[in-house]
């Protein structure tokens, strides 16, 4: 789902935070009112601000109203309001949430839109593939975010390494120099599925796979095992805990600590590091994770959001053209510079040149993936059976037994209606 990985960056890199649960309406008069709903910390008030007046300015009839949405309980809120006579025009949402709202009929279909106006074939796929469901576009990519190395250039330039990694290989030759000397290579707790995810699919392998509209885990499969056979050697380059995911604790205090040379997280976590130990100002680096062949970074679990268009709303047509503009390279450009975020396409990517966290970030996007897109994902994430199955392998067990548990656990779950 949209995680705390992007509520803690989004956070950071927010130069204005928004107000809580009310309303931040337009200047203008016009006839037609938007309503957009937007969630806590998405985009700053300059940002809204500044589209509003020139989006107004523009289209002199039409007047935009957003009201601010807090992530915590949102899932319900939104399915309520598709099938109220009082929907929203438009809705952000997690873009690995619209397959859940678009099983409840509600939402209106973009496809023609998103190919006749808005280049859906340049689209990120990790925002592009969780909003189509069955062939057509639900949800319109508005912006990512998803995981980089962040590493401690102090530490590197010590044990001799001149420049970041770019195969798996070598990251597992630098990991274990660094690794030496009181110092962690990395810190990588047990449980950060979403960094095994990205491991997986450079494998070839999947969390779980779709037959007739089937669902099935699929940690089972060699490729999967593969993926988290690497986990394990990666994780075991540093004092990580097993039985534990990447908050417990916060890995960036961990960081802060100053004896770490890498996590793995979004580049706006770097905020938090350098709060917790100023010393650390100006010594933190980003690359993207290392893929297989220089050719290409590692795969990447893509976090970020979708804008959606209730089949109910009463301005339909008016919220798509809002859409249109906030989705173009104008307000793309405007967006990723205020917010330090990843435009919907990589031909967008220049505009944050000069952000080194941004661009290593925008760098992964190229093969960001989401979770699997079925109705049902977010039970299994609420249940997860992926965190006990990876501490498991991590402790000694049986990887191909232990796979197979979770994976028989993910397809009870994914087969519930």
């Amino acid at each position: 789902m949209k995680n705390r990985m992007l509520a803690g960056a989004v956070a950071l890199v927010s130069s204005v935070v928004l107000s809580g649960c009310g309303f931040l309406p337009g200047a203008g008069g016009g006839d037609v009112t938007v309503t957009l709903w937007l969630m806590k910390d998405s985009v700053s008030q300059d940002f809204l601000d500044r589209f509003t007046e020139s989006y107004e300015s523009e289209n002199a009839s039409v007047r935009l109203e957003f009201k601010i949405q807090e992530w915590s309980g949102i899932g319900p809120k939104v399915t309520a309001a598709l099938d109220s006579d009082d929907a929203p025009d438009v809705i952000e949402v997690g873009n690995t949430q619209v397959a859940q709202y678009a099983e409840s009929g509600g939402l209106r279909d973009l496809t023609l839109e998103s190919m006749r106006d808005l280049g859906s074939e340049d689209w990120l796929p990790g925002l592009a593939e969780p909003g189509s469901i069955n062939g057509m576009q639900y949800g319109i990519p508005w912006y990512a975010a998803n995981r980089v190395v962040i590493y401690n250039k102090e530490l590197f330039a010590r044990a001799g390494i001149e420049t970041p990694p770019r195969t798996r290989r070598e990251w597992l030759k630098d990991t274990e120099e660094l690794n030496s000397y009181g110092t962690q290579g990395i810190y990588l707790a047990g449980q950060n599925w979403y960094v095994l995810a990205g491991f997986i699919w450079d494998e070839g392998g999947e969390l779980a796979d779709e037959n007739g509209g089937d669902w099935k885990g699929a940690l089972d499969s060699p490729a999967a095992l593969k993926g988290m056979n690497f986990y394990k050697e990666l994780q075991s380059l540093g004092n990580g805990p097993k039985d534990a995911d990447e908050e417990k604790p916060p890995q960036t205090d961990v960081f802060a600590g100053g004896d770490v040379a890498q996590i793995i997280s979004v580049p706006g976590s770097a905020a938090l590091i350098e709060q917790k130990n100023p010393e650390l100002k100006g010594k933190l680096g980003y690359f993207p994770i290392p893929g297989k062949t220089a050719k290409a970074p590692g795969s990447v679990f893509t976090g970020g959001s979708d804008l959606i268009v209730p089949e109910k709303a009463d301005h339909r047509s008016a919220g798509i053209e809002v859409i249109k503009a906030l989705a173009s390279r104008k307000w793309q450009t405007e967006l990723a510079r205020a917010m330090s975020y990843v435009p919907n396409k990589p031909s967008l990517a220049p505009v944050i040149e000069g952000q080194e966290g941004t661009a290593a970030m925008a760098e992964g996007a190229t093969r960001g993936r989401a979770t699997p897109n079925s109705p049902q994902w977010a039970a299994v994430e609420a249940a997860n059976p992926i965190k006990p199955y990876m501490t498991a392998v991590l402790e000694g067990g049986d990887p191909v037994a232990e796979a197979a548990s979770a994976s028989e656990r993910i397809t009870a779950i994914l087969a519930r209606s």
